[in-house]
């Protein structure tokens, strides 16, 4: 048994609920920095919690607002130097804010559940626009597309018929779909990640590890 540990002091102006709110903070940035540590609370984390509350909040209705976009990054083979394929990348155009990077909304939406919703819209966009590229330039229609999964997907029940759906409607060759997910979300639950792979191989996808060796670098994992 270990413990997550926030510490707040205080000062002339505390309440017991101030410090509670910030020994609770503390807490939270204790158990995302590896859980089992202790951290000590000061002012930039009160800031960054209500900036993150509003991010959560603002990201409640992002997707329906029509506030996230894709952008394509290019799959270079290096031998030939030819592009093989893209990688979907997300995006949110917050209103007041502008471009929020996926590294800072993406966490969030691990969190609340958003991801399923998000990752459902993402994989439909991405797939009708390599559709729309294959139709618009035939020479080119082993172009395959990459889309990240993230580990509350994979644990979804729901991912099989996004990424059917997905397939059947947009007309894609499933061949040409690539779904990256990283080897921590695998190993989170490990049976449950084989069983979904073993039933999204199924559909003729193909499947890729991302950023193998930077987490628990584990061959036995990988087989």
């Amino acid at each position: 048994v270990s413990a997550s540990l926030g510490i707040a002091s205080g000062d002339p102006e505390a309440t017991s609920g101030s410090l509670l709110r910030d020994a609770d903070v503390a807490m939270y940035r204790a158990k995302s920095n590896g859980k089992g540590c202790w951290v000590v609370h000061d002012s930039e984390m009160r800031t960054a919690a209500v900036e993150r509350l509003r991010l959560e909040t603002d990201l409640l209705g992002a997707l329906d607002a029509g506030q996230l976009a894709l952008v394509y990054q290019p799959v270079v083979e290096l031998e030939s130097e030819a592009i093989v394929g893209f990688e979907a990348l997300l995006r949110w155009n917050h209103p007041t804010l502008g471009l929020v990077m996926p590294d800072q909304f993406i966490p969030l939406a691990e969190e609340n559940g958003l991801i399923v919703p998000i990752g459902a819209w993402v994989l439909d966009e991405a797939c009708r626009q390599a559709v729309a590229w294959r139709d618009a330039h035939p020479e080119h229609c082993e172009l395959s597309m990459s889309v990240n999964v993230s580990a509350r997907q994979i644990a979804s029940p729901d991912l099989l018929v996004h990424v059917a759906t997905a397939i059947s409607q947009s007309g894609i060759d499933p061949s040409r779909l690539v779904l990256e997910m990283t080897e921590t979300a695998l190993v989170q639950d490990a049976p449950i990640a084989a069983e979904r792979l073993r039933e999204l191989r199924t559909l003729g996808i193909r499947l890729a590890i991302d950023d193998f060796g930077t987490g628990y670098s584990s061959l036995s994992y990988l087989r």
